[in-house]
């Protein structure tokens, strides 16, 4: 599929890591990093985890993570372990590269379609991340975690009365699928060595990159 079909659609939803920048294995390095003091074997099951269920927010993956270990959940514990995960992903982050080709796709723009991102970065995280790149001013609205994928869809199309089919998601997750899914709108696999399982089950149209 060529990217040049996006022109078809007045609207795109994006998602950020495995879009964007290629940076899911920053995120899977992380959490293996996060809980190996726990055990190298608990680590690797963390990893595990979230490399199957992209597009989950780290939020809901720590909760089941320390339920995991047997600590007992308090909200300071959490905080202190997003605190953490934040800390050692966030440069990290900015620093990985760019999916080939999203850069000059970007510049090339004229007038649609619109874009929207939807990513399971935190909200506050998210925003720092794109004004450090440059590419703020691209997204007509952003919205991050703590709100979930399929809601922050259905909140975009009702606030810019979005007609579903005239919008498109681009994604790399089951998540993201389904939440395009529940909204009617058509949907993009962005295919990565992370999600190969995912493209064998998926019956939808897929790309590599942008160029």
């Amino acid at each position: 599929m060529s990217v040049e079909l996006f022109q078809n659609f007045d609207v795109i939803f994006l998602d950020f890591d495995g879009v964007i920048k290629d940076s899911v294995e920053v995120k899977s390095d992380a959490f293996e990093q996060l809980f190996t003091p726990i055990g190298k074997d608990f680590a690797k099951r963390v990893r595990k985890h979230h490399e199957t269920n992209g597009g989950m927010s780290r939020f809901e993956k720590l909760n089941i993570y320390i339920d995991w270990s047997g600590q007992t959940l308090t909200q300071e514990l959490l905080d202190d372990h997003l605190a953490k995960f934040s800390k050692l992903v966030k440069q990290k982050v900015i620093d990985s590269d760019w999916v080939p080709g999203i850069i000059d796709y970007f510049k090339k723009k004229i007038d649609k379609p619109a874009f929207y991102l939807i990513t399971a970065t935190p909200q506050t995280e998210i925003e720092e991340i794109l004004t450090k790149l440059n590419i703020r001013h691209i997204f007509r609205e952003i919205v991050g975690a703590p709100i979930k994928k399929k809601n922050a869809i259905k909140k975009l199309l009702k606030k810019f009365l979005i007609e579903p089919e005239k919008a498109l998601m681009v994604g790399d997750s089951f998540v993201d699928y389904n939440a395009a899914k529940l909204n009617n709108v058509q949907f993009v696999l962005r295919r990565t060595n992370l999600n190969k399982d995912l493209q064998n089950q998926l019956d939808c149209r897929m790309i590599d990159n942008f160029l």
